[in-house]
C-alpha cells in the first residue's frame, strides 16, 4: 500500500495506478475479519461487515472514483470495482451479484486469467445458480487448473449444492491436498465432514 500510494503521488493521471491502490486497501480493510477470534478462516460472504476497516474502504472508494473520472478503464480498477460492490454490502446487507457478475464478465474480456475464470463463475453461480457456475468451470482448460487449489474448492462447493456428495467429495480432496494454509485446509475439510453420503 505505501508503494501504491508512492506511485499514486508520482503518477497522478495514470487511472490504473488509482485502481491498483484502491484494490489493495479494500482488501487490507477486510485483512482483520479474514480470521475469526479462534483463528478459523472465515470466508468473504460470512465475513461481518463490523470488522471491516471502514477509514480504508472509503479511502480506496475515493480513489476508484478518480480513477472512473479518467475514463480509461483497466484490470484494476474492474477488480477495484468488484471489490466496492462486496464492501456495499456494510452499508446495504446485500450484495449486488448480478453487478460482480457483469464485472468480471468485463474483466475477462480485458484480462482474461484462470483465476478471474474461475471467480466468473461463482459469480454467475450466485445470480443463475451451481449448474450455471459448473458449465463455466468446465470451459476452463483441465489441464491449467490440475493443480490450481481454488477450481476444486469452488467445483466443490457448486458439486455440494448440486446434491452430488461423492464428486464434491473427490473435489474437496483435491483442494484440500492443494490448500497449503492450514487454516483454509480445516476449513474446507469442516466442508467435506458436512456432505450426505448419497
Amino acid at each position: 500500500i505505501w508503494l501504491a500510494r508512492v506511485l499514486r503521488k508520482q503518477i497522478p493521471d495514470d487511472p490504473e495506478v488509482c485502481g491498483l491502490l484502491a484494490l489493495m486497501l479494500y482488501c487490507e480493510a477486510r485483512r482483520p475479519a479474514r480470521r475469526s477470534a479462534e483463528g478459523k478462516f472465515v470466508p468473504l460472504y460470512e465475513q461481518d461487515p463490523k470488522d471491516w476497516h471502514m477509514p480504508l474502504i472509503g479511502e480506496a472508494e475515493a480513489e476508484l472514483a478518480v480513477a472512473f473520472q479518467m475514463r480509461r478503464p483497466g484490470r484494476f480498477q474492474i477488480e477495484a470495482a468488484i471489490q466496492s460492490v462486496h464492501a456495499e454490502r456494510a452499508h446495504t446487507g446485500r450484495i449486488d451479484s448480478a453487478a460482480i457478475a457483469a464485472f468480471y464478465d468485463q474483466l475477462m474480456q480485458l484480462a482474461p486469467s484462470i483465476g478471474g475464470a474461475i471467480a466468473r463463475a461463482a459469480a454467475h453461480a450466485e445470480v443463475r445458480g451451481p449448474e450455471a457456475g459448473l458449465t463455466l468451470l468446465d470451459q476452463i482448460d483441465s489441464q491449467a487448473v490440475i493443480s490450481y487449489q481454488p477450481y476444486w474448492a469452488v467445483r466443490a462447493h457448486f458439486l455440494r449444492q448440486l446434491g452430488r456428495p461423492q464428486a464434491a467429495a473427490e473435489a474437496y480432496d483435491r483442494a484440500i491436498g492443494l490448500s497449503e494454509d492450514p487454516a483454509v485446509r480445516s476449513f474446507l475439510t469442516e466442508n467435506r465432514n458436512r456432505l450426505s453420503p448419497q
